[in-house]
């Protein structure tokens, strides 16, 4: 039997407060919460759509009832066709997160593995992450490589 499961609509406040964690690992200081309640509708609603392209997989803390001890979130997003993904369908891995007490355990592998299958299934053509220093040899020993394109962003 495996620890990971699917999240759902009821995981939604704990999905909110990993990607807390892991927002806050990334050694900018904590970060402001006054989104979460913004945001939690809208999470709800897509944990709730299990044909959607969205997908979380967590692992229950097995020291604290109702609370998650990892989260791994994906999306799955369309782009016309190329060699090597005719059908254009890329996968996405953001807001890995495991809570400090429950690291070094496996956790998030297993729900890495149990998205890349998810990936898999729907005929993703290949998966992108960003990887923090930290997290670069689990990525790394999965098969992932570094992609030397370039990213730019515009927030709108």
């Amino acid at each position: 039997m495996s620890l990971v499961r699917r999240a759902t609509a009821q995981d939604a406040e704990e999905v909110l407060r990993l990607r807390q964690v892991m927002i806050d690992s990334l050694g900018r200081g904590p970060a402001s919460t006054d989104w979460h309640a913004e945001s939690l509708p809208t999470l709800r609603a897509r944990l709730a759509d299990a044909d959607g392209e969205f997908a979380a997989f967590v692992v229950e803390s097995p020291e604290r009832p109702g609370a998650l001890a990892a989260l791994v979130v994906g999306t799955l997003e369309y782009r016309i066709g190329r060699s090597g993904n005719p059908h254009g369908l890329i996968g996405y891995v953001f807001s890995v997160a495991t809570d400090p007490d429950a690291r070094r355990r496996g956790y998030a592998r297993a729900c890495m593995e149990e998205l890349l299958e998810w990936f898999r299934e729907r005929g993703a053509g290949h998966v992108m992450l960003t990887a923090s220093a930290d997290a670069e040899p689990l990525y790394s020993a999965m098969g992932f490589t570094r992609d030397t394109d370039p990213s730019m962003r515009l927030s709108l």
